[in-house]
Order: C-alpha cells, then structure tokens, then sequence
C-alpha cells in the first residue's frame, strides 16, 4: 500500500517511529565514529555533511532563502547548537547510551524554565509540580553519590540545557523567518563555528569512520525531516508519547551493539522524566487552544 494513500494518522506515527528509530541510530556512529575522533571533530563533520545533504534545496530555490535581517539571532542559535552538539556527542562517548538518551529528555524541562525566566510566560501550580517531577527523574538516573554521578551525565544535561537555550532562540525566529531558512542557517553558521573548535583537537577520519560520520549526518537530517513532516500533519501532544520509543531503542542498540545494559534506575528516570515533559507540552497545548478560542484574532499566523 503505497504511504500516501494511509490516513494522516498512520502517517504521522510511522514518521515519528522513524525519526526516533533515526535519533537512536545518531547515538550509535557518535559512539563509533568517537572510538577514533575527538567529540568536537565530530560535531564538525555532523554539521558539514549536514550542510552538503542542503545543497539541492539551496540549488533550486537559490539564494533567496538565505534572506534575512536577524542575523544576530541565527549566530546565538548556532553558537547554543554547537554547544548542545559538543556537550551531547561527548557525553554519549562517556555514559551508556539509554543513560544519555534519558538524560536528554530534560530539554522540555530547562525550555519551560526558560519561557518563564526570558520570554516572561506565567508559571502556574501544574507546571511548576511537572518541573519538580522531571528534575526528580534525573536524581533517580544519576543517583547521587553513585558510579553514575559522572562528568559523562553532567555533559548530557549540559548538552539538553543548550537545545532548551537553542529553543528560545527559535522560537524567536519562527515569529518572522521560514522554516527552511532556520534549518539552512543551522547548519551554515554552525559548521564554521564547529571547525574553529575541531581544529585544536584535529585528525583525519579513516575510510571506516568517515562512513559512520556520513551515516550520522544522514540519520540526523532524516529524523528532522521525518518529525517535521510528521507534526505538520498531526498534534505534537498526539507524536509525544511515540518519542519515549526512543530509549527502548538506544537502550536495544546499546545491548546489541556495546553490550550495554541498562540499569533499571536509568530505565525508571528515564519514564519520569519523559512522563514530566509529556504532561508540560500536553498542558500547554491545551491552554493554547483555550487562547485561541478567547481571542481567535490573536491566533498566531504560520512563519513562510
């Protein structure tokens, strides 16, 4: 049956499973790809190759998606993203990958904290208790004064709290810039930005490892792709709880792979903090559309 002819329904859940499947793949040639490379080299290579698999759209619509006057914006987003990169693809090089995966389920918590503390939106009980939660889930995966108190998670909640920052920025942006145009910027401004770092750690991949390098590129442009085709057609609060699917996966990937097993610790925190998330974007969904209908002239207008 041809994909296109499924309900939208079916459509959006078979791309997101995809994305995750995709995002779980991403931790398994950083982990290769670092048996070799330092972390930073391979942020470098993530984003060139990210910035070649661009070329057709910068091909056929030319120059004039780069139009933009907000600049500024798109260099604090590519520093953040560099960032979140750096201290992610590190992390994952120094904890299992379910620990990292769980970890990184903190992004929504620190970009909650940060709607309320930079663009000023009102925190109310429901959110407040979600964010306690959610932060509760990360002592259970880290244990204090356990093994897992490690520089390895520190760098992964460091690189979740740089894709909150990174977030903020987007959302910024998304007022007046086209979607393209964010995701063309991304991975124009961070590259130079990532060669800058890699260049004080530098070494050549062999052919082995620039296999997995291209292989994470592609993984990470698909799974972008296939979650944004997937909430163009339905509800982020519907795909949200199909983004769990993930640490099952990496934690499936990890066993086969690394012979990794994870702790039923990282297993327990990983589903608190998820569940947190799930209940902070699900919450805020809904108070949207209750905006929405009070003063539907206020209805925000789609970027592009």
């Amino acid at each position: 049956m041809p994909f296109s002819t499924l309900s939208a329904p079916v459509r959006a859940t078979l791309l997101t499973l995809a994305a995750m499947g995709l995002f779980a793949t991403m931790g398994v040639t950083i982990r290769l790809s670092s048996e070799e490379l330092h972390p930073l080299v391979i942020v470098f290579f993530r984003t060139f190759f990210g910035l070649l698999l661009f070329t057709p759209m910068i091909w056929r619509r030319g120059l004039s998606v780069l139009h933009t006057r907000r600049l500024p914006l798109y260099l604090l987003r590519a520093v953040f993203g560099t960032l979140a990169m750096t201290a992610g693809f590190w992390g994952l090089t120094l904890i299992p990958l379910a620990e990292a995966t769980a970890l990184n389920f903190t992004a929504p918590l620190f970009a909650t904290m940060g709607a309320v503390l930079v663009l000023g939106e009102r925190i109310r009980f429901h959110r407040t208790a979600a964010l306690i939660v959610g932060f509760l889930g990360v002592l259970i995966v880290l244990r204090p004064g356990a093994e897992a108190f490690s520089a390895g998670a520190w760098l992964t909640i460091g690189g979740a709290f740089f894709i909150a920052a990174s977030i903020m920025v987007i959302k910024f942006l998304t007022t007046t810039e086209a979607p393209d145009t964010i995701a063309l910027y991304m991975v124009l401004l961070q590259t130079p930005v990532a060669l800058i770092a890699a260049l004080f750690v530098w070494d050549w991949p062999s052919l082995l490892t620039l296999f997995w390098l291209i292989c994470l590129a592609t993984a990470g442009t698909l799974a972008h792709l296939a979650w944004t085709h997937a909430i163009a057609i339905a509800e982020v609060t519907q795909l949200q709880p199909l983004e769990f699917a993930k640490l099952p996966l990496t934690a499936l990937f990890g066993y086969l792979i690394f012979a990794e097993t994870p702790t039923v610790w990282t297993l327990v925190g990983g589903v608190v903090i998820f569940a947190a998330t799930a209940y902070i974007t699900h919450r805020e969904a809904r108070m949207a559309r209750r905006r929405v209908v009070s003063h539907p002239k206020r209805a925000p207008i789609a970027p592009g």
